[in-house]
């Protein structure tokens, strides 16, 4: 069994700083989360069937299970990671979690 965290994030009012920001400060502190195994994110426009999708990046965030997930984020680094994002964050995040399965 495997789970993902997605994180999408709202339109930023300044991308670039958001890209900076992300890149640069965000992603050193959310890749310390313990038992993360892989960090992905998308790469250029994000879309829908019908056009342009209220999210400006996505990430998925891989761990072995939920237990997995809680324990990461529960610990000092997910707990840095998490109040990490109001600070470049300005069009906002919505953070999933769930189990994955291959089909």
């Amino acid at each position: 069994m495997a789970a993902q965290l997605l994180v999408m994030y709202g339109q930023p009012a300044d991308p670039t700083a958001f890209e900076q920001y992300y890149r640069g400060t965000h992603v050193p502190i959310a890749k310390r989360i313990p038992g993360l195994r892989s960090y992905k994110i998308n790469k250029g426009p994000i879309a829908t069937p019908v056009g342009k999708a209220p999210y400006y990046l996505v990430a998925v965030l891989d761990f072995d299970s939920m237990e997995a997930i809680a324990a990461g984020m529960g610990s000092p680094e997910g707990q840095a990671a998490g109040a990490d994002v109001p600070n470049f964050a300005t069009g906002g995040a919505t953070m999933v979690m769930y189990e994955t399965e291959s089909l």
